[in-house]
This record gives C-alpha cells, structure tokens and sequence, in this order.
C-alpha cells in the first residue's frame, strides 16, 4: 500500500506543484485548501505525514491550529510546515505546537 502525505495549502498552484512532485515519486496525495476541510478527511483516514502551511485563506494561523488538533489525536503522525513565514516566533510557535519539521518556501522536492 503507498503512502499517503495530505497537503494543506490554499493556493492552488502551489499545492497542485507539491502534488505532482510528490505522486511522482509514488506517493498517494491527498490536497485541502482549508483546515475545515482537511480535519473533516482527517476525521476518516489520518494520512501518513501532513505537510502544512500556516496561513490558510481566511484564516492566518489556520495551519497552527490544525497542527494542534493533529497532535492531540496522534503523537506519531510526522507534521511538517512548509511556509513563506520566516519569522523566528512563527518557527518556534510551529515546533512548539508539535510540528516534526519546519521549512520555508520555496523548496526543493
């Protein structure tokens, strides 16, 4: 059975770009534009790793909201942000709340 890794991205371009580089490494991916979305899916099948970005449309810290309700339902679930905020704070709040990593845009997949 794939893996699956669940994306958390509102903007469409970016999310479909991780996605494409992440199915072809054989990965199964599943995409959210919301944390509403994502944590109704997670409700049914948590994936096996979340990549996360903090700011979610109408929501700024949609992204650290959901990571903690992830964590308080799995403390083994791999949690990782992938964001343009660079702040020292925001790193130390994603970590803090119980994110594995935390990378800034733009990566390299």
């Amino acid at each position: 059975m794939k893996k699956q890794i669940a994306i958390v991205e509102d903007e469409p371009a970016i999310r479909a770009n991780y996605a494409d580089a992440l199915k072809r490494y054989g990965y199964e991916v599943q995409t959210f534009a919301s944390r509403t979305q994502a944590s109704t899916a997670f409700a049914l099948r948590m994936p096996d790793l979340v990549l996360i970005d903090i700011g979610l449309g109408d929501e700024p810290e949609g992204g650290f909201e959901l990571c903690r309700e992830l964590r308080q339902r799995s403390t083994a679930l791999p949690i990782i942000f992938l964001t343009a905020r660079d702040a020292d704070l925001d790193i130390i709040s994603g970590l803090r709340l119980g994110a594995d990593d935390y990378l800034t845009k733009d990566i390299s997949l």
